[in-house]
């Protein structure tokens, strides 16, 4: 299935909506983010990326998530304004959500409902996200997001092709990426 079939509209941080339908054509890496986290600096490949492929097609789509050890704090202008002082960021940031549970947002879903094997490499990364996992209180499915900054890779055609674990550096998904823009 698609992100496309489905209409699905998420919230920028002026309360205003945005049909993902928008991106159609666009390869997104979509991903739950924190300012309080110890993946935080992340942000800085994050706009790496972004500044890199988005003229080639690339959209970064960042949702902050306070599901996870209260970690993104504060209102939506707040994150926003963190995020651009501390690591000049200029790809689009919504409003925060819920990625698990029962309030989570449809967006997040979708992304989970691929049942992709989640991209963890090493044995020390796996260790990692073992520990990371067991302080997850909103983790209940296997499918669900364990922590902040999960990373899913959608292709223009809509479809979820690549999910990658919190430790593991988006720079380590530029390849797919790349592939994905067709490149």
């Amino acid at each position: 299935m698609s992100l496309y079939d489905l209409d699905l509209k998420v919230k920028r941080r002026d309360d205003s909506e945005v049909s993902l339908n928008d991106y159609k054509g666009k390869v997104l890496l979509v991903v739950n983010t924190a300012t309080g986290c110890g993946f935080t600096p992340q942000y800085e490949a994050l706009e790496e990326l972004y500044k890199k492929y988005h003229e080639k097609g690339l959209e970064i789509l960042d949702f902050p998530c306070n599901q996870f050890g209260h970690q993104a704090p504060g209102t939506d202008e707040e994150i926003h304004e963190f995020c651009t002082a501390k690591y000049n960021t200029t790809f689009d940031q919504f409003k925060k959500i819920d990625v698990n549970g029962e309030n989570e947002d449809k967006l997040y879903t979708f992304l989970k409902s691929a049942k992709l094997k989640e991209f963890i490499e090493g044995t020390g990364h796996k260790i990692s996200m073992k520990l990371v996992k067991s302080f997850s209180t909103t983790c209940q499915e296997e499918d669900d997001i364990k922590w902040n900054f999960t990373k899913f890779l959608v292709n223009k055609n809509g479809e979820v092709i690549f999910r990658v674990s919190p430790v593991e550096s988006p720079l380590m998904m530029e390849a797919k990426i790349i592939e994905a823009l067709g490149e």
